[in-house]
């Protein structure tokens, strides 16, 4: 049951208050196995996380270091990671210890059974109130709208078998939501629960305009409803208008009572406004990501790699 092979992808940047820790637990948890990887991928950290991950990639061979040339996103560093994993099953987990490598043997344990995937559900958030409320409502909103159901309250914490990360990386899309992309392929799946903890150390990585763009490329990149309800909000104002401009030519025709309101038309109008460029936003939103898809530019750049075979 041990004689298997087990990555884990771990981006990285600016963590290096939790690199000693993490990288003590993510040891002593995976040597438990016949063979490991831990693969570190510097996302353009200012901190001294690459010298650190150096270090023990000088101590250990079975810890590897790839390094990015600029800080590309914490989606295109998995991405990165995934490529240059060569587990039998490769672990996905972020770097601050709010995924707890304690959970790993889990994992493995259920995809020994025959599961593809194994992904973690978060039961509880160790977070502020306004975090947890958001989280809450993202997921219901994003499983509600989506045209692929992603499991609630389930992020990149998971298990993959080799076949799955084989399949991941051959899709090529540059808006990269890797939760999504991991349903999307369809599979044997199952999830199990945990407490997520506390951040161990640091501030938080993803700051409100980062967890912003993520959940754009969930919805965005799992669903078109969001042009189909365009349509019927312009539909349904254009009625409302319609009915509004015979009200108004029968009162002029038929009553002698006036339409007047400087106020109440400019606020019809604004309104209006408001609601074609919100429109022309969810639009933009879409023809962007086709700009980014026909670029074809890739989704990282590797500076260098420590303890990686070429």
């Amino acid at each position: 049951m041990k004689d298997i092979f087990i990555s884990a992808v771990i981006p990285i940047f600016n963590e290096e208050e939790n690199l000693p820790v993490l990288t003590e637990k993510l040891t002593r948890v995976l040597s438990q196995y016949a063979k490991y990887e831990i693969i570190y991928i510097n996302d353009g950290s200012k901190d001294n996380s690459e010298r650190l991950i150096s270090d023990y990639c000088k101590k250990n061979s079975s810890i590897k270091l790839i390094n990015l040339s600029r800080n590309f996103g914490h989606q295109q560093a998995i991405t990165a990671g995934l490529n240059y994993a060569n587990g039998d099953a490769v672990v996905i987990m972020d770097g601050d210890l709010q995924d707890p490598p304690e959970v790993i043997p889990e994992f493995v344990d259920k995809w020994q059974e025959g599961y593809d995937v194994v992904y973690a559900i978060r039961t509880k958030r160790k977070e502020n109130i306004f975090k947890k409320l958001a989280y809450f409502i993202f997921y219901r909103f994003l499983n509600k709208i989506s045209d692929v159901k992603i499991p609630l309250d389930s992020g990149d914490f998971s298990i993959l078998d080799k076949e799955i990360v084989n399949q991941l990386n051959l899709l090529p899309e540059k808006n990269r939501f890797v939760r999504g992309i991991r349903a999307w392929l369809g599979f044997k799946q199952i999830g199990i629960e945990y407490e997520r903890d506390a951040r161990n150390a640091g501030k938080p990585k993803y700051t409100f305009k980062k967890l912003l763009q993520l959940a754009l490329d969930g919805i965005l990149s799992f669903s078109h409803k969001p042009l189909i309800i365009a349509t019927h909000l312009g539909m349904i104002i254009t009625f409302i208008s319609f009915i509004s401009i015979l009200v108004v030519i029968y009162l002029k025709l038929f009553t002698t009572i006036t339409v007047v309101g400087y106020a109440s038309y400019m606020t019809v109008m604004l309104f209006m406004g408001g609601i074609q460029l919100f429109m022309i936003g969810i639009l933009g939103e879409y023809i962007g990501r086709i700009y980014d898809e026909v670029k074809n530019r890739p989704n990282y750049i590797v500076n260098k790699t420590q303890n990686i075979e070429m």
